[in-house]
């Protein structure tokens, strides 16, 4: 028996039996015409949950998927110990269950196929076309073997481009990722459970932010805060399983005078009392802390038009006294992430704002509701009609300026320096500015005006000689704040000075920034360069104009390797290369000037 994935050894079937079965016969030599009862159970499921969003989908093609599946991963296990075809199930049974389309679970059955039997994206393609393809291919790792250490990143790199392409591949590769931590337990070595529950929230977890997939987010920091802070878990839910029910009793309390007041004003809305999963309690737990009390949220899901929201909203407040720190306007302002909603705090019990139980609220509509716990995915939902089938095109109308400017600077940047952009551009958090015509401009957290002149044009930031903030004139390197209206003072030279690197907080700011130090320091090495070897030719009695006018440097410096003078002098310059090569490789080109070879 073969074991397949993370370091097992996948099972390869040879391409000719691959093409006999898909082209020759299709389906019917994989054996599909003799799938065992038991076979026709384990897919019931993932049918069941996409036709109850999408009655009129294409059931057999689910069928024919998994048949696909079962067949190029036979003989392939888990690390449980499972039939390896279960995890490409559970995946696509994850995508049915927040409503993606029938493509995208024909993908997600064969998303390993590629990677870990010989089946070929040709051959993908040939049986189940071309969208379905682009999805597999572009969730398919990179061979390591041949991309080494960068593998990770250019894995990366290729996946933001099939993205670019298609939105859904990112959506399969996240349902993938909540399975493997799901069943991460099965890993027998600690350090490897840790280091994918580390790449999970640095990079994943925030791509599942970017997307609106909150379920996913939350389950996966969850899942990878109990496998790298095992401890730490522990204490929360200790924690929260204390305060639970006396917690949930006073909330049910807080929900039910929510209602009175809404009915008062004229409004519909379901009330309801939700718990805040335990990573984002214990992000918000001050140190030391004996007692959870910010354990779950009212959340008013409003009847209504948007204008109803804001009704609601003043009638919670004539209720309870709010704080004003707490209230945040996502309707007005969206996040980064298509999520609208307002948010505000009210102290529940006290007198004149003083005392009482602070209590978190949010309130919305019911397609904010819908976003709100599975964004990009509750779009396709609503375009996939009745029979699921949803283009590349469909899948890509969310406005996700964040993925435009993740495509803007990742072809620019190094694969050493491609994930810690990543990383700062998909962190936790976001702020929107405004430029002086009041466009929006979204960047990540702790942005200054370095990364602003970078999203806003990076062929023009580093004219930039400073900024007016709010009306006020500032350094470059000021920090920015959610809301501001940012204008960038232009000067008459594109030069940013080195120290803007340590201001930039963004990968974009960071990959122009490094991209043009390197330019800087390759000219100045190259003009170092040439100095050295003008002095080496005037000792030797030669003049270096002379030998540049008339070819013989440029000849000299092809014979040492180097496709021009200027990348001949940068080597000098650095001293990765003597002056004296430089005069050996001239006496070598001046010697076969004055001896050309006589022709027979």
């Amino acid at each position: 028996m073969t074991v397949s994935r993370d370091g097992e050894v996948p099972l390869r079937r040879s391409p000719a039996r691959a093409l006999t079965a898909l082209r020759v016969g299709a389906l019917a030599a994989l054996g599909i015409g003799r799938r065992s009862p038991s076979d026709q159970d384990a897919v019931r499921p993932l049918i069941a949950a996409h036709l109850r969003v999408f009655p009129g989908a294409d059931a057999d093609l689910l069928r024919r998927a998994y048949a696909v599946a079962d067949h190029w991963h036979a003989g392939q296990t888990r690390k449980s110990g499972a039939p390896y075809v279960t995890h490409p199930l559970a995946v696509a049974i994850l995508l049915a269950e927040i409503g993606m389309d029938t493509t995208t679970l024909v993908a997600a059955l064969l998303h390993d196929t590629v990677e870990d039997t010989g089946l070929t994206i040709g051959e993908v393609k040939a049986e189940f076309g071309a969208e379905v393809a682009v999805l597999v291919d572009g969730v398919t790792k990179l061979d390591g073997s041949r991309w080494g250490d960068h593998a990770e990143a250019e894995t990366f790199k290729k996946m933001i481009v099939a993205a670019s392409i298609d939105l859904r591949v990112l959506v399969i590769k996240l349902a993938d990722r909540v399975h493997n931590l799901r069943t991460l337990a099965a890993h027998p070595r600690r350090e490897k459970r840790e280091r994918i529950a580390r790449a999970s929230m640095e990079l994943l977890v925030p791509f599942a932010s970017r997307l609106g997939l909150y379920d996913y987010q939350r389950e996966m920091e969850d899942l990878s805060f109990a496998n790298l802070a095992p401890e730490a878990y522990e204490r929360v839910r200790a924690l929260v399983e204390e305060t639970s029910a006396a917690r949930e009793a006073f909330l049910a309390g807080v929900a039910a005078g929510a209602r009175e007041e809404l009915a008062a004003v004229g409004l519909r809305a379901k009330v309801e009392v939700r718990a805040r999963h335990l990573y984002s309690i214990h992000r918000d737990l001050p140190a030391g802390a004996g007692r959870a009390t910010d354990t779950a949220r009212v959340v008013v899901v409003v009847d209504g038009t948007e204008a109803d929201c804001y009704v609601a909203l003043g009638a919670l407040h004539g209720r309870w006294h709010p704080i004003e720190q707490r209230f945040r306007d996502y309707i007005c302002l969206p996040k980064y992430n298509m999520y609208r909603s307002l948010h505000t705090a009210v102290l529940v019990g006290g007198r004149d704002g003083e005392g009482g139980d602070l209590v978190g609220v949010l309130i919305r509509t019911p397609a904010m509701d819908r976003i709100a716990s599975n964004g990009v995915a509750a779009r396709i939902r609503e375009v996939g009609g009745k029979d699921g089938k949803v283009t590349a095109d469909m899948a890509r109308q969310a406005d996700l300026d964040w993925l435009d400017r993740l495509l803007a600077w990742q072809p620019l940047a190094e694969a050493a320096d491609f994930l810690d952009g990543l990383r700062a551009d998909l962190s936790h958090g976001g702020i929107v500015v405004f430029t002086p015509a009041g466009d929006p401009v979204k960047l990540p957290s702790g942005s200054t005006a370095v990364d602003f002149a970078y999203a806003v044009s990076p062929a023009t930031a580093g004219a930039s000689v400073g900024v007016l903030v709010n009306g006020a004139r500032k350094a470059m390197e000021n920090r920015l704040a959610h809301g501001q209206v940012v204008d960038l003072i232009a000067g008459p030279y594109a030069d940013p000075p080195d120290s803007w690197l340590a201001a930039a907080r963004s990968g974009q700011a960071r990959t122009h920034l490094k991209a043009a130090i390197a330019r800087r320091e390759a000219e100045d090495a190259a003009a170092a360069g040439r100095i050295q070897v003008a002095r080496a030719a005037s000792a030797s009695g030669a003049s270096l104009r002379d030998l540049e006018d008339d070819g013989t440097a440029f000849s000299a410096a092809r014979r040492l390797g180097h496709p021009d003078l200027d990348a001949l002098y940068e080597a000098i310059g650095r001293a990765d290369l003597a002056p004296s090569a430089f005069l050996a490789a001239l006496a070598l080109e001046r010697s076969a000037a004055a001896n050309p070879p006589v022709l027979q």
